[in-house]
């Protein structure tokens, strides 16, 4: 038995399937099978029940994955205590972010810092706000990139990123001709907006607050899929100013600030307070926060 067959049978246990086990590793579905049952045959027993249409753990299994949990969390930490005796950040970095975040926050921090440490293996789990903020708490990753305030006292917010809400249209849209556009504007319009999260509820309040009742053409848990209804003229939205730069620069959707409101959508990396950081963790907060203070700088001037 080997390392790679325990994450495979973590992955399985974790996703109760072994077709997205298959997805997330990378390899076939005979291929997970395969170590699944060579893992069943050295221990002597059944771990997974296959039985109906979900996969589910046996009693067995469910022991078998507390060990394979902390086997791979004492890898872990072995590989990290080694870096740390050569003073040489090594190991493994996890992060958690959201959709947006992944594709126009995060790229060009990960790329600094793989150019600087290329022996740090770094992955990113995508995820909305709350399942974020879970896989923190659980230690499945180092770090979280969520919007703020974070309201939980078992963890440590560092600001990386400064940023707030825009109203995004068409460019041809009546509303891309004003300046500022406020709430009562707005609510004239049918709106495309996020199922769920800290942006719903902002807005969500905006027009509660000013007894105003928008007509919602769709909702969607995906902010690039909101993006491209918006700009097939569906109906507005709201954005991150810093997700949709480039789809102003390519005249595709035109942004409007918020004439009576601000929604600030400050990015933080979280992580738990008791955590011992390594090296590694350390050097990538310090690049996160030199990079991303640099280019709000940069937007400021502009």
């Amino acid at each position: 038995m080997d390392f790679d067959q325990l994450e495979t049978f973590i992955e399985v246990s974790r996703l109760s399937s072994f077709s997205r086990a298959a997805e997330k590793r990378f390899r076939t579905q005979p291929a997970i099978s395969s170590q699944i049952r060579s893992m069943e045959e050295e221990v002597g027993a059944k771990l997974l029940d296959r039985s109906g249409g979900k996969v589910s753990l046996t009693a067995s299994g469910k022991l078998f994955l507390k060990f394979a949990e902390e086997t791979l969390d004492a890898r872990k930490a072995a590989t990290v205590a080694i870096a740390e005796t050569e003073r040489v950040p090594r190991g493994e970095i996890v992060v958690g972010a959201n959709e947006g975040t992944c594709l126009h926050i995060l790229p060009e921090v990960f790329a600094h810092f793989k150019k600087q440490y290329p022996d740090v293996s770094v992955s990113i789990r995508r995820a909305d706000y709350s399942k974020v903020l879970e896989s923190v708490i659980d230690n499945s990753v180092d770090f979280g990139v969520v919007s703020m305030p974070i309201n939980d006292n078992r963890l440590t917010a560092v600001l990386i990123h400064k940023d707030d809400l825009v109203l995004i249209t068409p460019p041809k849209h009546p509303l891309a001709k004003l300046k500022s556009a406020s709430a009562v504007d707005i609510a004239q319009y049918p709106l495309v907006m996020p199922k769920v999260g800290h942006t719903r509820d902002a807005l969500d309040n905006l027009f509660h607050e000013r007894k105003l009742k928008p007509r919602y053409a769709m909702e969607l848990d995906s902010s690039e899929l909101l993006k491209r209804f918006v700009a097939a003229d569906v109906g507005i939205g709201f954005i991150s100013r810093s997700n949709v730069q480039e789809d102003v620069k390519a005249n595709v959707l035109a942004t409007i600030p918020l004439a009576d409101a601000q929604i600030r959508r400050d990015l933080a990396l979280v992580f738990r307070k008791d955590k011992a950081l390594s090296r590694a963790a350390l050097a990538f907060i310090d690049i996160a926060v030199k990079i991303k203070t640099a280019d709000s700088v940069a937007s400021g001037k502009r």
